[in-house]
């Protein structure tokens, strides 16, 4: 492998450790909190993150049990996946809308204080409400 090959991080690992930050920032979770939760650094986690170093398979195992998630998770729209059309019922624009807007200040401030709200009555109204509200129907 030549010098500039290992500069430059493989797009599958910059895809796995965006969604490691995506969920843990969708969780409210520091760096430092998950690092701490492995037994590593936050340094290492924003290595993580950023594709520059790569996730073993037992670290990113501990990763998404920390974060709740299964480890496909990471992988789901990764450059290079099968075609939509192989994949069933998958929507890929909306799916991507969802966690694009889930990253957002906004879709993190509502993510949070949504998982918060315990009664799940409460929950179906704001959701019958914020649809009420929507230009759109977005059933």
């Amino acid at each position: 492998m030549t010098e500039e090959n290992k500069k430059k991080p493989n797009p599958i690992d910059i895809h796995v450790g965006s969604r490691v930050r995506l969920r843990r920032n969708m969780l409210g979770m520091s760096q430092e909190k998950l690092g701490e939760n492995l037994g590593i650094t936050f340094q290492q986690i924003q290595k993580y993150e950023k594709g520059t170093n790569r996730v073993g398979a037992s670290r990113l195992q501990a990763i998404a049990s920390i974060l709740g998630v299964p480890v496909a998770f990471f992988f789901e729209d990764a450059p290079g996946q099968e075609s939509a059309a192989n994949r069933g019922f998958a929507e890929d624009a909306s799916m991507a809308f969802a966690v694009e807007f889930c990253g957002s200040p906004e879709g993190l401030q509502l993510n949070r204080a949504f998982v918060k709200i315990a009664d799940v009555k409460v929950r179906r109204r704001i959701i019958d409400l914020v649809k009420s509200l929507a230009a759109d129907d977005l059933d």
